[in-house]
């Protein structure tokens, strides 16, 4: 069996996560850090939109260096809501506790990820 090529990979998962933010919006109004401004449904929305448009860039041939150069941006600008969940998280039962809190390290290899697929497309 061939395995799909990384960017074909990034761009789904980048669209199953803009998917997720309008199809189950209340987790991810969570992770929303308060000192933002305007409503955490909001910024779901809008995370979800930017998602959605990443993984489209990214599918392209022609917009998939900088869609996979925004994507990387995009995973470090997530960080302090992937923080703020692990924090909330702190009292939940133990797997619930450890996975929140794997997804602050989670980033790190998918900033690389997407800057290795914008390299390759250039």
């Amino acid at each position: 069996m061939r395995r799909a090529p990384s960017h074909q990979l990034l761009a789904g998962l980048l669209a199953g996560a803009g998917v997720a933010h309008f199809l189950l919006p209340k987790p991810f109004d969570a992770m929303v850090p308060r000192s933002l401004p305007g409503t955490p449904r909001a910024w779901t929305r809008a995370s979800g939109a930017v998602e959605l448009a990443l993984a489209a860039g990214v599918a392209l041939p022609r917009t998939r260096a900088r869609a996979a150069t925004a994507a990387a941006a995009f995973f470090v600008a997530v960080v302090p809501a992937n923080i703020k969940m692990a924090a909330d998280w702190n009292e939940r039962p133990a797997p619930l506790r450890n996975a929140a809190r794997a997804r602050v390290p989670l980033q790190v290899p998918l900033v690389l990820w997407a800057r290795k697929v914008a390299r390759d497309a250039a």
